[in-house]
């Protein structure tokens, strides 16, 4: 069995979006969706620092330090792009103005609760940040992690331990085992790298899935 890496895990999500949706992309691993969305396909990037229009990362020292993603990380404008005020990014995102966002999680539940800003680990400074309101204004939320933790623990479970993001948000969740859906009825197989059956998949992570439609990445 081979995991996906997490340029891999980006360029799968990247195949996913469709032309011509509005899309955050959160902190962390998702901004690498960016880089491996087709250059032929019109998709809007928003970031929550105020851009729309961003595109992927810019060239070895080509970087512009006025020009940065909401992790701070250095980003390009696409033709058309455009800068606006934090509380305007904000209204856009509360109000139901962008067809996709993608986040990272700790957790996420097989109804498609989703905990992302917070473990309770003594020391940590909890910030939720932007993502609860991603995760209720965006019209559908992708998640992308490594299924298991360090430890081997399932980050997908049958309910969070961890203060919850956003109650039965997600749709759909990128791993490094595969693509799952998520929501009401319960956790479904999509797809899984090659050499991981159903039943390997239920021994890590202690959940019976739907595998009606399982078929190999």
């Amino acid at each position: 069995m081979v995991l996906l890496s997490r340029d891999q895990i980006a360029r799968r999500v990247a195949r996913d979006i469709p032309e011509g949706a509005y899309v955050n992309l959160g902190i962390g691993l998702p901004t690498q969706v960016a880089n491996y969305l087709p250059a032929d396909k019109e998709i809007f990037l928003q970031s929550e620092n105020g851009l729309l229009g961003m595109g992927p990362a810019p060239a070895p020292g080509e970087e512009d330090p006025d020009l940065i993603n909401a992790g701070k990380q250095p980003v390009t404008l696409r033709t058309g792009g455009c800068y606006f005020h934090h509380a305007d990014s904000f209204a856009m995102m509360r109000g139901g103005h962008l067809d996709i966002c993608v986040l990272g999680a700790f957790q996420v539940s097989t109804t498609g609760d989703l905990a992302n800003w917070s473990t309770g680990e003594a020391g940590a400074i909890p910030a939720v940040g932007g993502a609860m309101d991603l995760a209720i204004g965006a019209k559908q939320v992708f998640v992308m992690m490594d299924l298991l933790t360090r430890q081997g623990q399932s980050k997908l479970v049958q309910q969070c331990s961890y203060p919850l993001t956003g109650i039965g948000c997600v749709s759909r969740i990128y791993s490094d085992h595969g693509v799952f859906a998520v929501g009401h009825a319960g956790a479904r197989v999509i797809e899984l790298v090659d050499g991981l059956g159903i039943e390997d998949l239920q021994r890590l992570t202690g959940i019976a899935f739907d595998a009606s439609v399982e078929a190999t990445a």
